[in-house]
């Protein structure tokens, strides 16, 4: 049997691919070969039962034999791997989960990455009936500092990069609440590493305030970031848990997976 779901366990209706699924559980618990004697007591399959099933495995390259009696996870999986990883994209990952935020908080959903010292809108989730106009449409461009998105991806940067960030733009502002000095960037990126979490407090336009999670690869890279903007007067806190829900959803799509403790 195997969960597909949390709380969803699914049993495959042909038993030897039932056997198999154990087989290769097993084999992926360890880095290292493991013997046919431990490989057959984990799954509890009699060990001729264990030794032709890992055989046909082997025979399409999805189980390798190191030495005689000894196995691990082929190449094959490895390949099969990097077609599925191949056919990702963070767009298509997130559009769903964006539209369903969207009806949520009824406000513009955004999904934005990096390029240089600017983010890059490359997604909008949105509606008349949120009550606010998109100035900045898909394909629009904004400085990293004066954003939540971007913010997030300074506080992922080394501190020297930041500083050179700051050196290159001169931390140009748009309104009077513009981050426009180093010290200051310097402590919000703090907040954003320690709660991974940011925000933009009518920095970039009046009127429009807007929090932003990260979302991850399977590297666990900040590879782009989810962002909700509304009036200044009706961005509702409770949103930022839907949001990082959201997000987490996004980079588990993308292979993402959080380490232990983390």
């Amino acid at each position: 049997m195997r969960k597909t779901e949390p709380g969803v366990v699914v049993t495959p209706t042909i038993q030897v691919i039932e056997r198999m699924f154990a087989l290769i559980d097993v084999l992926a618990s360890r880095e290292e070969a493991i013997s046919l004697k431990e490989i057959s007591e984990k799954t509890g399959l009699h060990p001729s039962t264990t030794h032709r099933i890992l055989n046909d495995l082997a025979t399409g390259r999805f189980v390798d034999r190191p030495e005689a009696g000894n196995y691990r996870l082929g190449m094959r999986l490895l390949e099969l791997g990097n077609l599925v990883k191949s056919r990702l994209n963070v767009r298509d990952a997130a559009l769903g989960p964006m539209r369903e935020l969207h009806n949520l908080t009824q406000q513009p959903v955004n999904l934005s990455m990096r390029q240089g010292d600017e983010i890059v809108y490359v997604e909008r989730a949105y509606s008349e009936r949120s009550g606010m106009q998109v100035v900045r449409a898909i394909g629009g461009r904004a400085p990293l500092h004066l954003t939540s998105v971007g913010k997030l991806f300074l506080a992922a940067d080394e501190p020297q990069r930041v500083r050179a960030y700051a050196t290159r733009t001169g931390l140009a502002g748009h309104t009077r609440n513009s981050i426009t000095q180093l010290p200051e960037l310097e402590r919000e990126l703090s907040r954003a590493r320690q709660y991974g979490i940011a925000r933009d407090n009518e920095e970039l336009e009046l009127g429009v305030r807007c929090m932003a999670a990260g979302i991850y690869d399977d590297q666990g890279r900040l590879v782009a970031g989810l962002s909700i903007s509304a009036p200044a007067d009706r961005l509702d806190e409770s949103w930022m848990s839907k949001l990082q829900a959201t997000a987490n959803e996004i980079s588990l799509a993308l292979g993402y997976r959080r380490a232990p403790g983390a």
